[in-house]
């Protein structure tokens, strides 16, 4: 349970005190996208959504001026997180599309780092997003990690294990699945806790 009552209501959290929180779980069902006709069911669906959250993972490289292409795309829900694994499907026009749709917010966190990486894969530049890393300033908060914003927020600890895992893999393990979810998901929770009046600055 992602409660800690001993840390009171703050606007920043250090090391010792991330370390104490429990560790996230993900709450939703988790769909991983490999096909082109499964990408286009799981738009369908995301589309009727107003707000999503966001989030990519790329495979490591450990070469100096050999980067790699994005490996996967997050798009969640509160409840269910898609993960299209674009190194099997590519980059198909139907999500070039929904990253260009401004009808549908999506929500992530330094989206800077995420759209040059994208820039290697195709050529657009997506709409309709919000960095967190901007958006939490209004309140007050001088972190600008996801683990130390959620952490705050939510008394919970996000674990950043997989972080260097092969995105790349023939599958991805769950702990990759749970991983590449809550990190969505959160950008998605802490949007919605802010925007709504949970967290007074």
């Amino acid at each position: 349970m992602e409660t800690n009552p001993s840390l009171p209501i703050q606007h920043f959290i250090t090391k010792e005190q991330l370390a104490t929180l429990p560790l996230v779980t993900f709450p939703g069902r988790i769909t991983v996208i490999e096909t082109h006709d499964s990408a286009v069911e799981a738009l369908q669906a995301l589309n009727t959504e107003a707000v999503v959250g966001f989030d990519t993972e790329t495979k490591p490289s450990f070469r100096k001026g050999a980067p790699n292409k994005m490996s996967l795309i997050q798009l969640s829900t509160l409840d269910h997180c898609y993960l299209f694994r674009i190194n099997k499907t590519g980059f198909i026009d139907e999500l070039a599309a929904f990253m260009l749709d401004q009808s549908v917010l999506k929500i992530g966190l330094s989206i800077k780092d995420d759209f040059y990486v994208l820039h290697r894969s195709v050529d657009i530049e997506p709409q309709g997003f919000i960095d967190l890393q901007s958006y939490v300033r209004e309140f007050n908060i001088s972190d600008s990690s996801l683990q130390k914003i959620y952490a705050l927020l939510f008394r919970g600890r996000i674990s950043k294990g997989q972080r260097l895992s092969n995105w790349e893999a023939p599958e991805l393990t769950e702990h990759q699945q749970i991983y590449a979810a809550i990190d969505a998901w959160a950008c998605l929770r802490i949007y919605l806790h802010l925007r709504d009046g949970h967290f007074k600055p």
